[in-house]
C-alpha cells in the first residue's frame, strides 16, 4: 500500500453531517485545514454557524423523541454498535489516514488508535448497554419503589484534536450506548473522521439523525452548543481554559450538566527500591514520545528518588536522543510532527521559557520553525515546583525532572499543580504503593513494579480526574450512568 498516493486521492468532504446527510454550512466563512507535516493546506472547512447546531440539534431531539433509538431494546443498541466498531476496523485504512493528514499521526500509530483503542472501546460500552440496572427497596406489600436509568435526551459533545477518531468513539459510545442522541463538534484541526465516523453509524444500523456532526470553530459551533436550551448534557474534552468557558456558558442557558475533562501534568514517581532501572526510564520516555506528548495523561514529571535520580535521568536521555523525526506517512515513522504551526509554537515558547527560569536542558530537542510542525524530545533536570513547565500543560515531549528525598516530599511533588488526571507509582513496596495511591490526587493512579506494567482494565473500570482535570466519569459502566438521568418511581404509596 503506498499512504502517499492514498494521500493524494484523499476527496475531501467537510460539511455538516445531519439527519444521516451532508449539507452546507449555513456560514459563507472558511478556515484553512493544514497538514501539520508539511504546513501545507489539505482543503477548506466551514466556520460553522449557530443555525447549523440549531438544525442539528432540531433532528436530535426529532429523533429522541420519537423513540428510534431511545426505546429500542438495549441489546439491539449493542447489536448495532458492535457492527459499528467491525466497521470502523473494515475501514481503518481510511480512518487512519484521515487523522495521519489532518493531526500528523504517524500512520502505525493511526492505525493502531482505530483497531485497537477505538473498536476495543466501543464494543465495551456497547456491552454495558443492557446492564444499566436500577435499585428496588422494600416497603410493604403494598408499595414499592424502585429507581431507573433514563437517557438524558440530546447530548452535545465537543472532542480535541490529539486523538481525532478515538475522542469522537469516547463521548458517542457511552452516550449512543445509554440510548440519547448526539451533537458532535469535532475539533476544527482533525474533522474529517468524526464525519467518517457518523456515515459508518447509518450503514450499521444507527438511524439518520441520531448522531449528527457540525464542523467548525469552537467561538461558532462550540459556543452555539454550550448556550443551547435544548441540549440535555454537555461533554467537553480540551483545555482546562476552554471547560471553564464551557461551565459559563452552560450557565448561562438552560444549566445543562456537564462532562468535562480539561487536561493534566501528570507525576511518575520513582523509588529506589526497583530492580529495574531500565523499564522506568522506557516508561517515561514512552511518555514524552507517544503522539509526540500531546496526551492529556501523559507523565511529563518524573519524580525520582535521590539516590537514583541520576541513573534513570541518563538512560532517559540516552534513550530520547534518539529519537528521529519523520514523515508520519512512512510505515517506519514513530514519532511525527505535533498537530499545527500553533501547537508547535506553544511548545517552543514553554521550552524557551523553561530556559530563562532556570531550568537545565540535559536534552535540548530541535525546534523545525517552517516546512513541518517538528519538535524533537527536550528534557529538563533542575526544576523547581513553582516554574511553568512544571506546573502548565505544555502538551508536547517535554518531560521536567525532580528529585525527593522522603516519601513525604514526593506527594507534596506529585501534588504541586492543579491537575488531577492520572499518576504512576513505580515501587516494590506494596506499603508505600498503597500509601501513595491514597496520598496523590489523581483520577487514576497506576502503581508499577518493574515500571512497564499497566492496567489491562482501563476501558471497564471507571475513573473520575479531579482538580483542574475535569469532572465527570465516561469510561466503564459509569460511563454510561453518567450519559443517564436516575429516576425514582414509587407505586402504591401513600
Amino acid at each position: 500500500m503506498s499512504w502517499k498516493s492514498n494521500a493524494a486521492a484523499v476527496d475531501w468532504n467537510i460539511r455538516p453531517f445531519i439527519d444521516g446527510r451532508f449539507r452546507a454550512s449555513a456560514s459563507g466563512e472558511s478556515i484553512a485545514n493544514i497538514n501539520p507535516a508539511t504546513e501545507t493546506e489539505l482543503c477548506r472547512i466551514p466556520v460553522g454557524s449557530p443555525v447549523d447546531v440549531d438544525e442539528a440539534v432540531r433532528m436530535s431531539r426529532r429523533r429522541f423523541n420519537d423513540g428510534c433509538w431511545s426505546q429500542l431494546p438495549p441489546a439491539r443498541r449493542t447489536e448495532i454498535l458492535f457492527r459499528l466498531a467491525d466497521l470502523l476496523v473494515a475501514h481503518k485504512a481510511e480512518l487512519a489516514l484521515l487523522d495521519c493528514l489532518e493531526m500528523g499521526k504517524p500512520i502505525q500509530a493511526a492505525l493502531y488508535d482505530v483497531e485497537h483503542l477505538a473498536a476495543l472501546y466501543l464494543r465495551t460500552w456497547a456491552s454495558f448497554a443492557d446492564k444499566l440496572v436500577g435499585s428496588c427497596a422494600p416497603l410493604n406489600a403494598g408499595a414499592m419503589s424502585f429507581n431507573t436509568y433514563e437517557p438524558r435526551g440530546v447530548v452535545g459533545a465537543i472532542t480535541a484534536w490529539n486523538f481525532p477518531l478515538l475522542n469522537a468513539v469516547y463521548k458517542i459510545g457511552p452516550a449512543l450506548a445509554a440510548g440519547n442522541t448526539v451533537v458532535l463538534k469535532p475539533s476544527e484541526l482533525t474533522p474529517s473522521s468524526a464525519l467518517r465516523l457518523a456515515e459508518l453509524a447509518v450503514e450499521a444500523g444507527v438511524p439518520a439523525g441520531v448522531l449528527n456532526v457540525v464542523p467548525g470553530t469552537g467561538s461558532t459551533v462550540g459556543a452555539a452548543l454550550g448556550l443551547h436550551p435544548d441540549v440535555d448534557l454537555l461533554s467537553f474534552t480540551g483545555s482546562t481554559v476552554t471547560g471553564r468557558r464551557i461551565m459559563e456558558l452552560s450557565a448561562h442557558s438552560n444549566g445543562k450538566p456537564l462532562l468535562l475533562e480539561c487536561g493534566g501534568k501528570s507525576p511518575h514517581v520513582v523509588f529506589h527500591d526497583l530492580e529495574n532501572f531500565d523499564a522506568a526510564a522506557d516508561t517515561s520516555v514512552q511518555a514524552i514520545l507517544w503522539n509526540q506528548g500531546q496526551v492529556c495523561g501523559a507523565l511529563t514529571r518524573l519524580i525520582a528518588h535521590e539516590d537514583i535520580k541520576e541513573v534513570v535521568l541518563e538512560k532517559i536521555v540516552a534513550r530520547a536522543s534518539k529519537c528521529r523525526p519523520g514523515d508520519p506517512l512512512e510505515v517506519q515513522t514513530t514519532f511525527g510532527p505535533l498537530a499545527s504551526p500553533a501547537q508547535r509554537d506553544r511548545v517552543a515558547e514553554y521550552i524557551r521559557r523553561g530556559v530563562r527560569d532556570g531550568a537545565e536542558a540535559v536534552l535540548a530537542g530541535d525546534i523545525c520553525e517552517t516546512g513541518g510542525c517538528y519538535v524533537s524530545p527536550t528534557i529538563f533536570d533542575r526544576v523547581d515546583s513553582g516554574m511553568a513547565i512544571a506546573r502548565e500543560e505544555i502538551f508536547g515531549p517535554v518531560l521536567c525532572v525532580q528529585g525527593f528525598k522522603t516519601e513525604e516530599e514526593a506527594v507534596m511533588l506529585a501534588n504541586s499543580t492543579d491537575y488531577g488526571l492520572v499518576a504512576m507509582v513505580s515501587t516494590r513496596d506494596l506499603g508505600r504503593a498503597t500509601r501513595m495511591a491514597r496520598a496523590i490526587r489523581a483520577g487514576a493512579v497506576i502503581v508499577s513494579t518493574s515500571g512497564q506494567e499497566g492496567p489491562e482494565s482501563g476501558c471497564m473500570l471507571s475513573w473520575e480526574p479531579q482538580k483542574a482535570s475535569g469532572f465527570g466519569s465516561e469510561v466503564g459502566l459509569k460511563g454510561l450512568q453518567s450519559y443517564s438521568t436516575l429516576k425514582f418511581v414509587n407505586i402504591g404509596g401513600p
